[in-house]
């Protein structure tokens, strides 16, 4: 599609997979999978997150650009009822990657405010 000239966008909570398979741009969420948009029945907080997700849409301008979105789920992941008992596979299968990639993101953070 972006060779067609259409932009494209993924809201995603795993931006270290995302990035490495090459998608052109992608909006970081730290929401639980399937609540990416928000918790069921909050309209407001749901087009809050669409509406930024359409910003980073509009002002990203390199391939494999990452936004991070400035939301917090309010609750913890590992208290809520609907969670799975057993990662995806996916997740399963990343997971060091993944860890990797996030302690490098914060390393970098970290120095950044020295």
């Amino acid at each position: 599609m972006e060779e067609a000239g259409f932009s494209t966008i993924v809201l995603t909570p795993t931006y270290e997979f995302t990035r490495a398979i090459g998608i052109p741009r992608s909006a970081a969420i730290e929401y639980p999978y399937g609540r990416l948009v928000g918790q069921v029945g909050d309209r407001e907080g749901q087009r809050k997150v669409l509406l930024k997700t359409l910003e980073v849409l509009e002002k990203a301008k390199k391939p494999g650009e990452v936004w991070y979105l400035p939301f917090t789920w309010p609750e913890d992941p590992k208290k809520t009822a609907w969670q799975p008992s057993e990662m995806s596979p996916l997740v399963k299968y990343h997971l060091e990657e993944i860890k990797g990639a996030r302690k490098r993101e914060q390393e970098q953070k970290d120095s950044q405010k020295k």
